[in-house]
C-alpha cells in the first residue's frame, strides 16, 4: 500500500493491497494504524455508505459536505472528480480527475466537492465518512461540468444538473477553533492571533455543563477558562474543583468523542517548589494548595483526549489584573510595596502564550505537556516589582523585600511554591522560542 497527493491540497489516492485467488479477492479498505502511518489523517469514520449505479455513465456530483470521507468502490470501476472549495485553500478552485478500482481509494478532506461517474454497469460505490447526514448541517455544490467525464453523463438527478458554476458557488469555511474563557488575559490575547475564533465567555458557555454544539464541525477547543482565586479557593473549595477538574473532564469526553484537539492551560502551581531547578514536563506533581491540586486533576482529565495540549505556564501578565499592572499603578502613585523575595519563578506575558498556543496547533508535534512562560532569568516578585519601578523611571529601591512569612503574616492564605520556573527546552525544540520577559516588560510597560 502506498498513498500519493494530487494538485489539490489534502486530497489523496490510496493505492491499495488486493490479495485474489481463484475464490476472488480481498482488500483492506480501512486500517487505521497503517494508513495513518503513511500519512492519511487520523478522520475517525463514524458512518459506512454504499451507493449502487446501475449503468454506465451514471453521473452524481459535485458535492462537498461538511465532512471528511474516504472513497472507494466494491464491484465496477468509477472516475472520480473533484473539486477544492474550501476557505482559503492554496488551491481554491482547483479539479482533480482519478479512476477509482478495487485497488484504489480516495481521502476526500471536508470541503472538497465530490463527484463520480460509473464505467461499467452494476458498480457500487462505497464510501466511509466522519459525520452524520443532518438537515441542518452546511451542503456546498458546484456544476459537475468542472469535470471531463469520460462518458456521456446519464441519469444525473435535476438537482445534480442546476448546482452553480464554480465562479457563483460558495466557499466551505474550515472547522472553527472553540476558546471559553474568552474574557480572561489569556482569552483577549487569543483574540488577537485567532481572530477567526468563537469566544465564549462563562455566561454563554459553562464548562461543567457544556451547552450542546455541532462538534465534529470544530477543530478543537482552548480552554482559558478557569477558578484562579488561589487563596479563595482553600474555603470555596467545590466551584474551584468544578471549573479547574470537572469542566476540563468533560471538555475532554467532547474531544475524545469528536476528535477534537484540546488546549488546556495549567499552572506552576501543580509543582511543590522543591525540586531546585526548572520543572521539566516529566517531573511528577505535588501541589500545595487547593488551587494547585485542582489544576493538576484538571491535567489529569483534559490528558484523557486522545489529541490533547496541556500548557503550563506562570505569572501571566496581559490584559487583565494582573502583578506588573498592580505595581505599575503603585509605582505612579510612589507608593513603596513591600514585595515577596521567596517566590520565584518567570513571568509569561499573555501574547506570548497565545502565539505558542497557536503554534502547537498549527504544527501539531508531538501531544502531552508543554511548558510555555517568558524566557530569560529567573526571578523572585520583588525582582519583577524593582524592574517595572525602572521601567517606569521610578526608584527600584522603592520595592521592600519581605519573606513569605512576613508578608502573609495573620493572613489567611494559600501555600506556594517557592520556586516554580519551568523548562520550555520542550516547546523550543517544535520551533517555538518564548521571548525573553525583561523584552517584554520593557514593551509591556511603554
Amino acid at each position: 500500500m502506498h498513498i500519493e497527493n494530487t494538485d489539490i491540497e489534502g486530497l489523496m489516492v490510496l493505492h491499495l493491497d488486493v490479495h485474489a485467488d481463484n475464490r476472488g479477492w480481498f482488500r483492506e479498505s480501512w486500517q487505521r494504524e497503517t494508513m495513518t502511518a503513511l500519512g492519511l489523517p487520523d478522520f475517525r469514520p463514524v458512518q459506512s455508505n454504499v451507493a449502487f449505479n446501475a449503468k454506465a455513465g451514471t453521473t452524481r456530483g459535485l458535492h462537498a459536505e461538511p465532512w471528511d470521507k474516504l472513497v472507494t468502490v466494491g464491484t465496477g470501476r468509477v472516475q472520480g472528480g473533484w473539486c477544492d472549495l474550501r476557505e482559503g485553500s492554496p488551491t481554491h478552485g482547483r479539479t482533480v480527475s482519478v479512476e477509482i478500482a478495487r485497488d484504489v481509494a480516495v481521502f476526500v478532506p471536508r470541503g472538497v466537492a465530490n463527484g463520480y461517474q460509473s464505467l461499467e454497469d452494476a458498480t457500487t460505490y462505497l464510501y466511509l465518512v466522519n459525520d452524520h447526514w443532518s438537515p441542518d448541517a452546511a451542503y456546498v455544490n458546484v456544476s459537475l461540468g468542472l469535470i471531463d467525464w469520460p462518458l456521456e453523463p446519464t441519469e444525473v438527478s435535476e438537482k445534480d444538473r442546476t448546482h452553480p458554476l464554480l465562479l457563483d458557488a460558495p466557499s466551505v469555511p474550515p472547522r472553527r477553533i472553540l476558546v471559553t474563557g474568552a474574557e480572561g488575559q489569556v482569552g483577549r490575547a487569543l483574540r488577537k492571533v485567532l481572530p477567526e475564533a468563537e469566544f465564549v465567555d462563562r455566561d454563554e458557555f459553562d464548562i461543567t455543563d457544556p451547552p450542546e454544539r455541532p462538534w465534529r464541525q470544530y477543530s478543537a477547543i482552548i480552554n482559558a477558562a478557569a477558578y484562579t482565586a488561589v487563596d479563595a479557593a482553600e474555603e470555596d473549595r467545590a466551584p474551584a474543583w468544578a471549573v479547574n477538574a470537572q469542566g476540563p473532564a468533560k471538555l475532554a469526553r467532547i474531544a475524545a468523542e469528536n476528535n477534537l484537539t484540546l488546549v488546556q492551560l495549567s499552572t506552576d502551581y501543580v509543582f511543590d517548589g522543591t525540586a531546585g531547578r526548572p520543572y521539566t514536563e516529566d517531573d511528577p506533581v505535588g501541589p500545595l494548595s487547593v488551587y494547585g491540586a485542582s489544576k493538576a486533576a484538571g491535567e489529569a482529565a483534559a490528558a484523557t483526549a486522545p489529541r490533547h495540549y496541556i500548557v503550563r505556564t506562570s505569572w501571566v501578565v496581559g490584559d487583565g489584573k494582573n502583578f506588573v499592572d498592580t505595581m505599575r499603578d503603585l509605582a505612579e502613585r510612589d507608593i513603596q510595596p513591600q514585595v515577596v523575595h521567596d517566590q520565584k519563578g518567570r513571568p509569561t506575558f499573555s501574547g506570548d502564550l497565545a502565539r505558542g498556543i497557536v503554534h502547537l496547533l498549527r504544527t501539531r508535534p508531538e501531544y502531552g505537556i508543554y511548558h510555555l512562560t517568558g524566557g530569560g532569568d529567573e526571578v523572585g516578585f520583588d525582582e519583577l516589582a524593582m524592574a517595572v519601578y525602572t521601567g517606569l523611571h521610578r526608584d527600584p529601591d522603592m520595592v521592600h523585600p519581605v519573606s513569605s512569612e512576613q508578608y502573609f503574616a495573620g493572613k489567611a492564605h494559600a501555600p506556594r511554591p517557592s520556586r516554580s520556573t519551568l523548562s520550555t527546552d520542550k516547546i523550543e525544540a517544535t520551533g517555538f522560542v518564548p521571548q525573553n520577559w525583561r523584552v517584554g516588560l520593557a514593551l509591556y510597560v511603554l
